[in-house]
Formats: C-alpha cells, sequence, structure tokens
C-alpha cells in the first residue's frame, strides 16, 4: 500500500511539472520581457472598451501581443512598433496620444478644466461675501 502511495505521489508530480503552463512568448533577455509587458499595457484593444491588449482575451488582442512579439524579436524599437500599429489602427490605439496640432485641445483640457473650476470657486464663493468698494 505505500509504495502504491508513494507511486501515486511521483506520478502527480511528474504530471504536474508537465502540466505547469509555459510562457508564450518566451525572450532572450529580462529587457525584452519587460518591453514586451510595457507595450503591450500601453496599446489598447481596439474590440474592447479601454482595455489593453496584455488582459485582453479578444482574438485581435492576441494577434496584436504576436505582433509585438515578433517586432521585439526583431529588434523594432518602441517607436517603431508604435508607429506601425498607429498607421494600421490610428491613434485611438494608444492609451497616451502623442501631443501634437490634432491632440493639443486634448492635452490642454485638464488645465483648462482646472482654470474655469478655480474661476467659478471664486467668482460665486469668495467674491460673493467680499463686500463691495462700490
Amino acid at each position: 500500500m505505500k509504495l502504491f502511495t508513494a507511486l501515486f505521489f511521483i506520478s502527480v508530480a511528474c504530471i504536474t511539472v508537465y502540466a505547469l503552463p509555459t510562457d508564450p512568448y518566451p525572450f532572450s533577455s529580462e529587457k525584452e520581457t519587460k518591453r514586451f509587458v510595457t507595450l503591450t499595457q500601453e496599446i489598447r484593444c481596439v474590440v474592447c472598451q479601454n482595455q489593453n491588449i496584455s488582459s485582453s482575451n479578444a482574438p485581435l488582442a492576441t494577434d496584436l501581443r504576436e505582433k509585438v512579439y515578433r517586432m521585439i524579436v526583431e529588434k523594432k524599437s518602441d517607436a517603431e512598433i508604435k508607429t506601425y500599429l498607429v498607421k494600421r489602427y490610428g491613434e485611438f490605439i494608444l492609451f497616451e496620444p502623442p501631443f501634437n496640432s490634432l491632440t493639443l485641445l486634448l492635452w490642454l483640457f485638464p488645465f483648462i478644466g482646472l482654470l474655469a473650476a478655480l474661476f467659478f470657486v471664486y467668482r460665486f464663493a469668495i467674491a460673493r461675501h467680499t463686500p463691495s468698494l462700490l
């Protein structure tokens, strides 16, 4: 009985080792792995709503991860990878759009909104309680 129990545990251990998932994107260095993780978190899945391709299970996200993997293995730079994806899918694919004339208002809107909020707070809260000099 002890022999059967020992064989059982040895076989379970062997099966467990072989059943462990392998890395679907093997890289030659830790630096490339970190680049892959960073890039896949910066790229938006175009079929999912505000989800990056790293965490999406959509078939297109899987294809995009594969494409990013191949481009990293081909020693393409981050800029080249992003440029390729923007040409193919548009700037929407990037979570952080580039700063240019088309996205100027998008980048300045938080500051404009903050100034407008401060103006209205001053106008309606502070100026209302200040005695008039007239």
